[in-house]
């Protein structure tokens, strides 16, 4: 139940293999010891939170086999219905979200100074007709942190997949972030998707805009594969900034930023929001997702880089 500690120069990442696998913090230590508190890039679970083996309270957590929601948790694939049940831990809701990954405890792999592996095994049920397996290997180097997940269908016929992750940043005064997008699809008031649109809220994040300015929870496509998030000056630490970039199939982005929140999400993902269910409608372009074949592997990385102008600190 205790944490994985990684280090790396000044660099500190803390894992919590029993809550869903996910990433419990990631910050900047300072002081010659490198020991003195210093700032969270991402926002860090708080003990009440790693307490309850609450996932919404860590700072990321990985989603497998599939991101985002399926509409009231029904779908069909190759022949088998997927039946999956609501599982938000605090909201009521029909449309299941972020896959299984997060709600179950991951096996610890492998575990050193700056580096662990994370692993899970799924059986087949009517929620997910498939057997999987999921491994997540966090490597933590002196500027950044990279996160690989792969899952690997383990049944005898295909598998659709979707594979991402969760991060949550800080949301402070100012706080502006930029990523080059091509369209966005709306919801409706229950975040299910309803049309593509290029908006102007895309137009906004292509030049960077200031997130209090905006109240999102939408999927985009025609990610660029990188965000940068800016935090200006204020009494924990000096002008900051850090970019999230990903590598492919992680081709589509999630931005959760609503009003008045000290946190936002954004999440790089390789499918959008019920895309089973829409993929009749739409190409795969716009709603992406994977089918693998037995035995194969579907495995996506990204880094989170800070670059502070903390330099001498």
């Amino acid at each position: 139940m205790s944490l994985l500690e990684l280090s790396a120069g000044s660099l500190r990442a803390a894992l919590a293999p029993h809550v869903g696998g996910s990433l419990a913090s990631f910050s900047r230590v300072f002081g010659a010891a490198r020991t003195h508190a210093g700032i969270d890039w991402l926002r860090p679970a708080s003990p009440q939170d790693l307490d309850r083996l609450n996932p919404l309270g860590m700072a990321s957590f990985p989603l497998v086999p599939f991101c985002n929601r399926i509409r009231n948790g029904r779908a069909s694939f190759g022949g088998r219905e997927i039946r999956f049940p609501p599982n938000h831990p605090a909201v009521e809701s029909p449309h299941p979200l972020h896959g299984i990954g997060w709600l179950r405890p991951w096996t610890v792999e492998e575990a050193g100074p700056s580096e662990a592996v994370l692993s899970l095994r799924v059986d087949a049920s009517s929620a997910w007709p498939w057997h999987f397996a999921a491994r997540q290997h966090f490597r933590l180097h002196a500027d950044r942190l990279d996160v690989t997940l792969a899952v690997t269908n383990g049944d005898d016929v295909v598998m659709p997949v979707g594979i991402g992750h969760h991060p949550y940043f800080p949301h402070t005064p100012g706080t502006r972030l930029t990523s080059r997008t091509r369209a966005v699809w709306l919801a409706d008031p229950e975040v299910m998707p309803t049309a593509l649109q290029e908006t102007e809220a895309v137009r906004q994040l292509r030049s960077g805009v200031t997130l209090a300015d905006l109240d999102l929870d939408n999927n985009f496509v025609g990610w660029e594969r990188q965000t940068l998030v800016e935090w200006p000056a204020d009494a924990a630490a000096p002008a900051r900034r850090l970019l999230m970039r990903a590598q492919a199939p992680l081709d589509y982005f999630v931005l959760y930023c609503p009003r008045g929140f000290g946190h936002f999400c954004a999440e790089p993902v390789s499918q959008c929001t019920d895309w089973l269910n829409l993929l009749p409608d739409h190409g795969r372009e716009d709603l992406g997702g994977h089918e693998l074949a037995p035995g194969e592997t579907l495995q996506a990385s990204f880094s989170l880089v800070p670059d502070a102008g903390l330099e001498g600190l």
